[in-house]
């Protein structure tokens, strides 16, 4: 159990009041009980809910999310839509950018920040399953991501490993059978890693459809931007290494494939079929358009933000941590021999087309 207020009380002599007082920084405490009272939360490591500071309601109507970098766009455009999910619930968002730093991932879950905010939203990528505990928060808290698993808080994810098997099916179904894939793992390991798991859901298409894997064919990319995703592409061309599609596992990887293929006068989907995922919105206005899966970023960021309301609002004991797990889609555009660049209309929904839609109905969330 985390060390509670009156823990911090019994440790330090003084009363729930007085622990009260120097948590919310309250002038009129002595500088003795004041060192005495942080000393005893500092030894038994007790988090405070600091958005208690903001009204006296003890709520500011304000949310964090914490991500690694803006510059890449699935992020960029995840932040774009938890501020608009937020906005039409009435709340504020503070963004912070981790970079990807375990030590600024960690600060994020304990930092000053954490006072002007009610809960966090928190996308951890160099966190994994051995720091589940630093997900013990006394504030409320929902993790994005698929780098911890079974840990102590609501969780929105995706499926990463289904929805690349059916990005790759589509491939195979056009009768593609040299499929690379860009973006694997410099070590491949069982780590819950998005470029694991979505290596996984190639190898699955492969082996249903009877087609050999190829290692040859699977490219590691430490980071997932444009340049890296086409260098990969140039190295494929450069050995001489037979294909003709490529599996991208995100769409600015997917980009710099595309710039590749047309430096080195490779057809498109002619030659080479490309598919990406995330479904960014530069993946609808690239020459060609790129097929991409889109693993349902909207309902993530509403969903992710409603239940951050729902265990703000939570009252008595704590309800048991739920995850959730959006449906995705399958978007094809020219890439992949599509005729129209704009996005068909889903056959199953009668809403125009997405952001918001369907497919992937037979794997509802858990």
């Amino acid at each position: 159990m985390s060390p509670t207020m009156h823990d911090v009380a019994r440790a330090a002599g003084v009363s729930i009041k007085t622990v009260s007082n120097v948590v919310n920084e309250y002038p009129h405490v002595r500088d003795s009980t004041r060192q005495r009272v942080l000393q005893a939360i500092e030894e038994l490591g007790y988090r405070p809910n600091l958005s208690a500071r903001g009204l006296r309601s003890g709520r500011t109507g304000v949310i964090g999310l914490a991500v690694p970098a803006l510059r890449e766009n699935y992020f960029a455009e995840l932040a774009d839509a938890v501020i608009r999910a937020a906005e039409h619930r009435g709340l504020t968002v503070v963004i912070e950018q981790t970079n990807g730093d375990r030590e600024k991932e960690l600060q994020s879950l304990t930092g000053g920040r954490l006072r002007l905010t009610d809960g966090m939203l928190f996308s951890p990528v160099s966190l994994g399953p051995s720091d589940v505990g630093a997900l013990d928060v006394g504030f409320p808290l929902v993790l994005l991501g698929e780098r911890i698993f079974d840990g102590p808080t609501d969780h929105v994810t995706m499926h990463n490993t289904s929805s690349a098997r059916a990005a790759v099916a589509h491939l195979l179904e056009l009768g593609r059978r040299r499929v690379a894939v860009i973006g694997a793992a410099e070590h491949p390991s069982d780590d819950p890693s998005s470029a694991n798991l979505r290596v996984r859901g190639y190898r699955q298409a492969l082996d249903d459809a009877g087609v050999a894997f190829d290692p040859q064919l699977v490219r590691a990319a430490d980071h997932w931007h444009r340049e890296t995703g086409a260098q990969a592409t140039r190295r494929l061309i450069e050995e001489g290494v037979e294909f003709d599609a490529i599996f991208a596992l995100n769409d600015t990887l997917g980009l710099g494939a595309l710039r590749a293929l047309g430096e080195a006068g490779i057809g498109v989907p002619d030659d080479v079929a490309v598919i990406g995922f995330d479904n960014i919105d530069e993946s609808r206005f690239s020459v060609p358009s790129m097929s991409s899966i889109d693993p349902g970023r909207e309902e993530i960021a509403a969903t992710a933000v409603d239940l951050l309301l729902d265990r703000m609002n939570e009252k008595g004991d704590r309800q048991p941590p739920r995850r959730v797990v959006p449906d995705f889609r399958l978007v094809a555009r020219e890439s992949t021999g599509e005729t129209s660049p704009a996005d068909p209309p889903c056959p199953r929904c009668p809403e125009p087309p997405p952001p918001r839609c369907c497919v992937g109905h037979d794997e509802r969330s858990s």
